[in-house]
């Protein structure tokens, strides 16, 4: 497969790819690293990847499993950059601007709290705006495991910031 062949088959995949990893890591500096690492992986395995069926499908499973390689290897906490760097209303006051930034950082301490799996998927719903089969897709969890975990997350924030914002007042 020359270079030309490898751009046209692979890189259509590049948004979603970048979006998955994403989410996964919760960092955008270690989602390209994986992107970078997984073209890597194609690249080198190009000649033996040309009877792939469904090349998205293959690079999404690739992208997820060197993911979840680096957040065991790593070991580290998921910090999400992206909830803080959402935009906000436009025509606000620079104070409910300043509420609303405070808000979402604390949902965020809130989110970093949950455990890994549930983590993953109010970060996939919530910031990432995925389906539930996407989400299913990603994750490799079944349909029901999903809407649980998302379900378990949200009702775990809701009511944790309502202590927050109670004991705060």
């Amino acid at each position: 497969m020359d270079a030309e062949s490898f751009k046209r088959q692979f890189l259509p995949c590049h948004p979603r790819l970048y979006r998955i990893a994403y989410a996964l890591t919760g960092n955008s500096l270690d989602a390209e690293d994986i992107l970078q690492d997984a073209y890597c992986k194609l690249w080198n395995k190009r000649e033996e990847l040309v009877h792939i069926n469904n090349t998205e499908a293959f690079c999404t499973t690739l992208v997820k499993n060197l993911c979840f390689d680096l957040l065991r290897s790593s070991r580290k906490n998921i910090q999400e950059e992206g909830l803080e760097n959402l935009p906000l209303s436009i025509g606000i006051s620079p104070e409910t601007e300043a509420i609303e930034q405070d808000e979402s950082k604390q949902i965020q301490r809130l989110i970093d709290k949950l455990p890994e799996k549930q983590q993953q998927v109010i970060r996939l719903s919530a910031i990432n705006d995925c389906s539930l089969e996407e989400i299913e897709e990603i994750t490799g969890l079944s349909a029901v495991n999903v809407r649980v975990l998302l379900s378990r997350a949200r009702k775990t924030v809701k009511e944790q910031y309502l202590k927050v914002t109670s004991y705060e007042r």
